[in-house]
């Protein structure tokens, strides 16, 4: 990861600690996130903690997350398909995205 890179991913990261988490956890239900996904257990896809684990390494940045969401897709959490969420506006998905990743 350049250093770059590497700064954006911490900025982005420290966007969504500046607001609180409560809200970006209220956007992620706005959005229905949160029928197919929760915090810290498996619902129809991976838990929020397991996404932020995976991911721990840096090999994904917030950016990257919130274009993943964006597009949907399947195969890398299962057969289980994810639908193109591109009805969220961009900043939405960025402050899910980086929220998600931020999780513990």
């Amino acid at each position: 990861m350049s250093s770059f890179t590497r700064a954006a991913a911490l900025a982005a990261i420290g966007v969504a600690l500046a607001a609180p988490a409560s809200a970006s956890e209220a956007l992620a239900r706005k959005y229905a996130c949160t029928a197919c996904h929760q915090v810290d257990k498996k619902l129809v896809g991976p838990s929020f903690k397991d996404i932020a684990a995976k991911y721990a390494d840096g090999s994904v940045d917030a950016k990257q997350l919130a274009a993943r969401i964006k597009a949907g897709g399947s195969g890398k959490w299962g057969a289980i398909p994810m639908p193109a969420q591109a009805q969220v506006p961009p900043a939405d998905l960025d402050a899910i995205a980086a929220w998600i990743l931020a999780t513990k």
